[in-house]
């Protein structure tokens, strides 16, 4: 079945940096576009970055452009999200998926504080 395990999160410093890993597994991963969400608390899910089957094009939320990279490994069937200068904002679960598939993973907690 569908599954996908998010790893990486942790508390850091604001200013500070995190990767976060999501393996996949269930489905032909190199045929999805695939992208990270997040979800703070109290707030509804939110789009944060996206890449396209081959890896040739990402977009971002507005809020991350230029802090967050996004990038794929078909062979590893892994996708990840490069996190630099964080924000106390950028707090949240983060998941990732894959563009029409509805199931998630349980996420990882990302927390910036100083």
């Amino acid at each position: 079945q569908v599954q996908f395990v998010e790893s990486g999160g942790g508390l850091v410093q604001p200013g500070g940096s995190l990767r976060l890993s999501c393996a996949a597994s269930g489905f032909t991963f190199s045929t999805y576009a695939m992208s990270w969400y997040r979800q703070a608390p109290g707030k509804e899910r939110e789009l944060v970055a996206g890449i396209t089957t081959l890896g040739g094009s990402t977009n971002y939320a507005d809020s991350v452009k230029g802090r967050f990279i996004i990038s794929r490994d078909n062979a590893k069937r892994m996708v990840y999200l490069q996190m630099n200068s964080l924000k106390p904002e950028d707090t949240a679960v983060y998941y990732c998926k894959a563009d029409g598939q509805s199931i998630w993973g349980q996420g990882t907690q990302v927390t910036v504080s100083s």
